[in-house]
């Protein structure tokens, strides 16, 4: 297989090859190298809110399809289990309940609430049995101010993907923003993920891109931070004190006209702040040249909807998905290999690249 290289020295670098975007091999590569890795949004904790709470998931619905079993024991742990019963693979539960323990539908195999195994009709004779494999697979959960976070191999700690986000906002209420299903949004663009992601980890389209949010921040004071290994930040700083923070004086942004805190989680997760709240962008792949694109909405301050950096979520989504669907169309040129990052501008882009890099070669 060709070996995937970016040079770590921006100003040298040419960006990655484009066949990311456009093969099927890839494509499913990177499933099993990047995405069954990765750190992935569940919800918040009152999904969950009573004990023997049930709520079973898919985890990336249309690539990882992954069946996962969120539960709250009768000590009121929260479990992240697979939804897969261990003697046929049937899901354990359906929908949504409350239980005192877990049951399969198809012979009756039973588990507690935190996937251990209990019992099962007609297995007296069965030698060996039963034995750690027969509990259903327990996953790890981070929680972080009631948002709640699953991986499926815990090959990486969460600190390594969040701890940046954490220690900058951690000021915030989270725990108090108000998900909005009416305010939440689909959408599906004809683009690769990773063009989307790429799209999103510069700001250097904004000013011919997005007129109207460019009207609001500051585009001489964008900046991009990295944090490694897997994440960074993207702030927009307003050009009044109009729709900003009010940020505390124990953070290091005391002081400034921020208007948007714009985090990226490697490999898909957004998390967009605005005075108002919070919206988690999740990209999820659908195939080589197809995207769906989650918009999780958390009210903090509804009286702050609509104004501001976070005001038009659509219109900026809109404009977005026609410049990735241009590209996605053009990279397809055989006059079209590589090309090079502005230094200042697409930091974000280039830290990307070198991730996929990293992981496409890993063994």
């Amino acid at each position: 297989m060709i070996k995937y290289s970016v040079d770590k020295d921006i100003s040298k670098a040419k960006t990655i090859l484009k066949d990311v975007y456009t093969s099927n091999y890839l494509f499913e590569l990177l499933k099993q190298k990047i995405f069954e890795n990765s750190w992935h949004f569940i919800g918040q904790e009152n999904l969950v809110k009573n004990i023997g709470s049930c709520l079973p998931f898919t985890l990336l619905e249309g690539y990882l399809d992954e069946p996962l079993l969120l539960t709250k024991n009768n000590k009121g742990k929260l479990n992240c289990l697979s939804n897969v019963c261990t003697h046929r693979g049937n899901l354990v539960v359906a929908e949504s309940c409350n239980l005192h323990q877990l049951k399969c539908g198809y012979h009756g195999r039973c588990f507690d609430l935190d996937g251990k195994f209990k019992g099962m009709p007609e297995f007296k004779e069965v030698k060996n049995f039963p034995t750690k494999k027969d509990n259903l697979t327990q996953l790890p959960i981070y929680n972080w101010k009631n948002l709640l976070f699953t991986n499926l191999n815990n090959k990486y700690g969460a600190n390594l993907f969040f701890k940046d986000m954490v220690a900058r906002i951690n000021w915030l209420p989270i725990d108090e923003f108000i998900f909005s299903k009416e305010k939440s949004k689909e959408y599906f663009v004809d683009a690769n993920w990773a063009l989307y992601v790429e799209n999103y980890l510069e700001g250097f389209h904004v000013p011919f891109v997005h007129e109207g949010l460019n009207a609001e921040i500051d585009f001489t004071n964008y900046t991009t931070e990295l944090f490694y290994p897997f994440s960074s930040l993207q702030i927009g700083v307003g050009r009044t004190n109009q729709n900003c923070f009010e940020i505390p004086k124990n953070s290091e942004d005391y002081g400034k006209n921020i208007s948007a805190y714009y985090f990226w989680v490697f490999p898909n997760l957004m998390f967009n702040f605005y005075p108002w709240g919070l919206s988690i962008n999740i990209v999820k792949p659908i195939s080589v040249n197809k995207t769906q694109i989650s918009y999780l909405t958390y009210i903090w301050k509804n009286e702050l909807l609509n104004v501001g950096a976070g005001g038009d979520l659509d219109k900026v989504e809109l404009e977005d998905e026609v410049i990735v669907k241009s590209v996605q169309k053009g990279i397809r040129s055989k006059f079209y290999k590589h090309g090079r990052y502005s230094v200042t501008r697409e930091k974000g882009t280039h830290h990307f690249h070198r991730l996929l890099s990293k992981f496409i070669n890993s063994k």
